[in-house]
């Protein structure tokens, strides 16, 4: 069988009308379906799915009075994790570097916080979060992958605050 990339990815928020604000008015993603499931033993689960491109969609669930679902936590995934903010985050494909600027001013001028374009060597990006805290990305490859690129080996270094903070992520410097 061949691989032909992601159905879905599958997220939890606590406020789905922000969250689909942010995903279908900022980030211009088309929300593809909507629904709402009722839970057996009690309360309902709203559940939309945003088409992020090829295909591949972003769903998002809102738990709403469901036994053993807390009230409350933390839908940003790191920070509930206790982890840097960098370990779990979703990239989406810019497709040039042209259209990753064009995106970051995009982001700025519908006032979201977005870091500067950084330079992976193979690729640049820019980082922000959504209003549930997760990590975001767009990427584009700036040139085709190589069989270095995928041989472990020691390529740079990052601060943890860095890691911690992906607005103080610079362009890496070899080591």
């Amino acid at each position: 069988m061949a691989h032909r990339g992601f159905s879905h990815i599958g997220l939890s928020t606590l406020d789905l009308d922000k969250t689909r604000e942010f995903y279908e008015g900022v980030l211009g993603f088309d929300p593809v379906v909507c629904d709402t499931i009722t839970v057996k033993e009690g309360g309902k689960i709203r559940h939309i799915f945003f088409n992020t491109g090829h295909d591949q969609l972003l769903a998002f669930m809102e738990a709403r009075d469901v036994p053993g679902v807390p009230p409350e936590y933390d839908a940003g995934i790191n920070r509930g994790l206790g982890v840097p903010a960098v370990f779990y985050h979703f990239a989406f494909e810019a497709g040039n570097e042209a259209a990753l600027a064009q995106k970051r001013e995009e982001l700025l001028g519908k006032g979201v916080k977005v870091s500067d374009i950084v330079s992976h060597g193979w690729g640049k990006s820019i980082y922000f979060f959504d209003p549930n805290g997760i990590s975001l990305e767009y990427c584009c490859l700036i040139r085709e992958f190589n069989d270095n690129d995928a041989r472990m080996q020691d390529r740079f270094s990052v601060s943890l605050k860095a890691l911690r903070d992906p607005f103080a992520l610079r362009s890496p410097t070899k080591t």
